[in-house]
Formats: structure tokens, sequence, C-alpha cells
């Protein structure tokens, strides 16, 4: 919960000065974020993801160890398997979706896709846009294990960028030098993946299949759905169809192989598979194949994307069984955090209510919910 440095000083039995000394020194190194609203500072943790590990990599530094550091991280995350997931593969609603890569759409697409859909819209509607070195990238590079795309490109938005700024974590870019990054992104084939929500998304990655922590536990644990996919998926005519393997090249998870066609004349013709279990919906493959064979369709089943954090927040912590943890640790220090949580809850579809039902055993929560149900059946019966 954030936090001020006059309730940092009581709690620590010393002068409000000390306590903002100490706190910033903190906030510069990337242990706490300083956020500042209506002429107050307020100190908050950094979630884990996306938070202090890519803090602690996104410059630079000379203060630490970044290559001992690359290593543990590497260990925990990419070696080991609680942490990631535990983070990516618990609940249905993820902390992170993928883009649609813009190049790839079609006039027919284009009409489908939604503003926050798009990485362009999020960057031309940013109130502060700061741009840093890819956490990803920096670490494998410290193994030796780095690819060659860029590495000064991964995205911080709005109320994530001013702090980051301020300390020097990354750097303030204009909304064409963030739209030209993003075109040279495109060029190198990188992934957009970004906070799941549709309103104040914090930051954008431009992610690689070899690098990157969230593609690769994509990969790692398939049917799992460690991320949220776009709304669309490629869909192959073998007709067109060279068996070129470009397709298997691009694709960043792994997502499409070449197998046989014994339909195909001559015998022995390769063919993509794509494997929709596994497939991201970034469309790389669509823009990557060259003989028209691939183009984007939409899915049955449209993605709900959070609208905000809060209402991520929520959804998470219901689906985790963890909803009474949010209230007691979170709302309770404040009426409005109590507040923006009860709104999401009576917004939440009936099943989420019942889970949420469940977890508070809170009458309050029973009669507010009955009565919203009640005033929706009867608004039903007027209109």
């Amino acid at each position: 919960m954030p936090f001020t440095a006059r309730r940092a000083a009581k709690a620590w039995a010393t002068s409000e000065s000390e306590a903002r000394k100490t706190l910033d020194g903190l906030a510069s190194r990337s242990l706490l974020l300083d956020l500042s609203r209506d002429d107050e500072t307020y100190y908050v943790l950094p979630p884990p993801m996306a938070g202090f590990f890519e803090l602690s990599l996104m410059r630079i530094r000379t203060d630490i160890d970044q290559q001992a550091l690359s290593e543990l991280f590497y260990q925990y995350l990419n070696v080991e398997e609680n942490f990631i997931r535990d983070l990516f593969v618990r609940g249905e609603t993820k902390p992170g979706r993928i883009l649609v890569h813009e190049p790839a759409l079609s006039s027919d697409n284009s009409s489908q896709v939604l503003d926050y859909e798009r990485t362009s819209a999020v960057i031309r509607t940013a109130r502060h846009i700061a741009v840093g070195l890819c956490y990803c990238r920096h670490k494998m590079s410290h193994l030796g294990k780095a690819c060659k795309a860029t590495q000064e490109i991964c995205m911080s938005f709005n109320i994530m960028a001013e702090p980051l700024i301020r300390h020097g974590h990354a750097r303030r870019i204009d909304v064409p030098e963030a739209i030209d990054l993003l075109q040279q992104a495109n060029d190198q084939q990188l992934v957009q993946f970004g906070d799941n929500v549709r309103e104040g998304v914090s930051f954008i990655c431009h992610c690689c299949g070899c690098c990157c922590d969230a593609l690769q536990a994509a990969r790692r644990f398939t049917a799992l759905h460690t991320v949220q996919t776009t709304n669309f998926a490629p869909l192959l005519d073998n007709r067109l169809c060279s068996g070129c393997g470009r397709c298997v090249s691009a694709c960043p998870v792994e997502a499409a192989q070449l197998t046989c066609d014994p339909q195909k004349l001559p015998p022995g013709v390769m063919s993509p598979r794509i494997d929709m279990d596994r497939c991201l919906g970034c469309a790389l493959c669509v823009r990557a194949c060259r003989s028209g064979a691939l183009r984007l369709t939409s899915r049955p089943a449209r993605m709900l994307t959070p609208v905000n954090i809060a209402h991520r927040v929520v959804l998470m912590a219901t689906e985790r069984h963890c909803l009474q943890n949010l209230i007691f640790d979170k709302a309770l220090t404040s009426h409005r955090a109590m507040a923006a949580i009860l709104g999401v809850i009576l917004r939440l579809p009936p099943v989420k209510q019942y889970l949420a039902r469940k977890q508070m055993n809170s009458r309050y929560l029973d009669r507010l919910l009955d009565s919203a149900q009640s005033l929706a059946v009867i608004s039903q019966q007027e209109s």
C-alpha cells in the first residue's frame, strides 16, 4: 500500500526529513517507486514483474554487480520453476498480454482491433513515455546468451514512467521517437508484450523468444496459457503454402512446426502445422509468409482484458482464492482502496462474484451484491 514519508517517520521514530532521505535513497536504487499525487509523494514497493527484476537491469549500473545479479536471476527465473509457474500459470487473469503485430493487419482485421490492442495507440495516448534497456536481453548478455535485437527499446508509460525518468532508470522520449522504436521492433520481428489492462498501461516490452522470460514461460507451460493472447489466430491456406518454413522461424514460442503433408504433390512437401494451444496470436508468422498462405482470423471467443489495474488485481485475487488477503492487507488502510475493490466486485460476472462471496464471508458484501442484483432485475423488467 502506498505510504508517505510522514507515516514512515512515525513508524521508525525519526524525523520526516530523515525518513524522506532514506526513502529517496531506496527509490534511486530501484527498491521503491516514488509517485507524486496532489503535491504529496507516496512510496510503494514495486511488484516482482513488471517491477524490481526489470528495474534492477533497465540501465547500466556500477553500484551493484549486474553480472552476479543476472546469473542469480537466470537461475531463479529460467532454470527453477516455482516463481514463474506461480506468477504466470495460476488463475485465468494474467499479468501480461500480447498485442497484435500491427504490420500484419489487413484492412479487414484493422476494423476489428480496438485501440487498447494496438501498441501505437497506447503510445499516442500516454501522458509520459520512457525507454530503458530490455531487462531480459540485458540479463542474457551477462551470460553470453543474448540475441542481437536492440536492447534500449522497452517502454514504460504514464504513472510508471515518471519516477523512472526522474531517477535515471529510463530516458524520457516523445511520441515520434517511441513510434520509431516500435517500427524498429517490428522490423526485428519482436513481440509486443504489455500490461494486461485497457486503461493506464504501465509498460510494453518488445520481446524475443530466445531471451524473454514471459515467452520462455509460454513455451515451457504450453497448455497452461501463461499470457493473455490476442483475439486473433493465423489461418493456413494449404493451396498457397510453399513449405518454405519462414513462419516456423518467425514464431517466438515454437507454435508452428513443419510437417509432411500427404495431400500435397509432389510427395514429401512440407507445410506448417500450428498448435493453437501454444499460439499467441501475435501475427509474426503472417507477416513472414511471402506466399499469402497465412492470414489472421478472429478467435471464436474474444479475450477479455481488465479495465484497469484495480480490476485486474481483484480478478487475480479472486481466482487465486486470496481476495480476503487483499482486503485485509490493502483496503482496510484506506477507504478509497476499499471503495475501489468493492466497485470492481460489483461489476464482476456472477461466477466471480460467487467466488468473492465465499472468500470474504461478509454479511456486508452479501447485502451489497444482493441489492445490486435486485436493482439489475428491476431495471431489466422496466426495460
